[in-house]
């Protein structure tokens, strides 16, 4: 079930009365004496946030009614009134019309009253043989299976965009850096891959997730199980669950699968940040190696000439956002003892928030990078100007028989020569490089050039346009 934005919900909200009229929630206040606080009513309350979770809920309540017909505990008309009522609280809740209360503290429970307000008893009995503790750990596992499938939809959809500018930049030659100083030339499409490859390990990785976030937890009840003759299997077949919680304590209190997705979330979201900082450098003045779309991008507010790169800078900064909320979850569970816990309350908004984050900051990147202009002259004029083919003569000595430390050392000394004299490798003469070893020769300079030096790394990863066009063809039969 795809959770869609829904339209602002009205969430009722009691005024404030004398401790003689307030009740408690009927769900759950006949041992109480006392009403709850006024404050404490909000301060206790989920709905301002898990209502985001009603499809779910509904779709897993749908599920526990059918298995309760299933085996007796409910007759088939009582599981046609639940599921009517349900499909038509769904409507209300996508049409706006569903008025939620704070008085009934979360999504559960709204729902609940409500259909046992449009339907009398039958639906007093929906709640037979499971707890508020298992419906949540459900309905977030179902709610984060669908947002996962949604996320890797959405990362494929940036890793086609960058094999497209890759294919289209193979040949683009740029510096490449360690210690960002300039090191090495490479194709423009081979970095770009480079980051196909962390966004492919994410896929992987979410993957490998979604096998523990599909695990049913419905049927631990409070904590212990329930004592109704219930039948799991059938609950997870009707809801696509592959396998069922196996400790029921474990089942109600367990949030791994969440801090593993928010983890991964981390890791896209760094990678992202990586891929951000260099645009941002990238696109500066000191750089100028490409422009980003003015729709990515805004102004001062004082010095008229200015043109910001705001994308890159806000994922960049939302990264630090989402660590946060990876650190509130762990945080939220590093001392909860068994089995549930109010705390886990908390577990929602970082999910909800992290989730929501990514999706953005994910489809940002797809619109964006189609739109960089790519300024080829002044990355190609930048290689020229590091020195990057000093890798490139050492090689070459060595192919003439010197050993590499020699070999290095050599054109360690003929690049300090460069330096003084102010001109690159490539520009010095046949003469001036043989001041330095005498087994260089004429054939040197077709290793000193730019294309040259792309065009000898041709393996299987590195760098040369024929093996760009490669990766980028077994990268879009991956994608398929």
């Amino acid at each position: 079930m795809t959770n869609k934005p829904q339209q602002k919900q009205h969430i009722v909200v009691p005024r404030k009365k004398s401790r003689q009229v307030t009740q408690t929630n009927q769900s759950w206040g006949g041992r109480f004496r006392e009403p709850t606080d006024e404050f404490v009513k909000i301060f206790s309350a989920s709905i301002f946030f898990d209502k985001i979770l009603a499809p779910y809920d509904i779709q897993g309540s749908i599920a526990h009614a059918t298995m309760l017909q299933e085996v007796g505990v409910l007759t088939k008309y009582e599981k046609d009134q639940i599921t009517k009522g349900l499909d038509k609280i769904l409507n209300k809740i996508k049409s706006g019309e569903f008025k939620w209360s704070i008085t009934l503290e979360d999504v559960h429970m709204n729902i609940e009253a409500h259909l046992i307000k449009m339907i009398g008893n039958a639906g007093k009995k929906l709640h037979t043989g499971r707890s508020r503790n298992d419906q949540i750990a459900t309905d977030i596992r179902l709610y984060l299976r669908d947002q996962v499938d949604n996320i890797i939809r959405k990362i494929k959809r940036l890793q086609l965009v960058l094999t497209n500018l890759a294919e289209r930049e193979m040949n683009t030659i740029m510096p490449g850096f360690t210690h960002l100083q300039a090191a090495q030339p490479i194709s423009f499409g081979h970095h770009m891959m480079a980051y196909f490859e962390m966004l492919a390990r994410d896929v992987e990785r979410l993957f490998d997730c979604r096998k523990r976030i599909n695990s049913m937890p419905l049927g631990s009840a409070a904590l212990a199980g329930t004592t109704y003759p219930i039948k799991r299997t059938r609950t997870a077949e009707l809801l696509g669950f592959e396998r069922i919680c196996l400790n029921s304590l474990d089942g109600v209190s367990d949030r791994d699968f969440a801090i593993e997705f928010l983890s991964i979330a981390s890791i896209i979201m760094m990678h992202l940040s990586r891929f951000s900082e260099e645009l941002i450098l990238w696109s500066s003045t000191q750089f100028n190696f490409i422009e980003l779309h003015d729709n990515f991008c805004t102004g001062s507010s004082i010095m008229p000439q200015k043109k910001n790169p705001d994308v890159p800078e806000l994922v960049r900064g939302k990264t630090g956002r989402v660590y946060g909320n990876l650190t509130s979850l762990l945080t939220i569970m590093k001392s909860q003892p068994l089995a549930y816990n109010k705390d886990n309350q908390e577990d929602k908004e970082p999910l909800f928030d992290t989730v929501d984050t990514l999706k953005a900051c994910l489809r940002v990147f797809a619109d964006m990078i189609p739109t960089i202009q790519i300024k080829c002259d002044n990355m190609y004029n930048s290689t020229k100007q590091g020195y990057t083919t000093a890798t490139d003569l050492a090689d070459y000595l060595v192919n003439k028989g010197l050993p590499f430390r020699d070999a290095h050392a050599v054109v360690g000394k003929s690049v300090s020569y460069g330096i003084k004299h102010k001109k690159d490798l490539s520009e010095l003469s046949l003469k001036e490089l043989q001041i330095f070893d005498s087994r260089i020769e004429n054939d040197v300079f077709k290793v000193l050039s730019l294309k040259g030096s792309l065009n000898a790394r041709n393996h299987l990863g590195a760098t040369s346009p024929k093996q760009v066009k490669q990766t980028i063809k077994i990268a879009r039969e991956s994608l398929k």
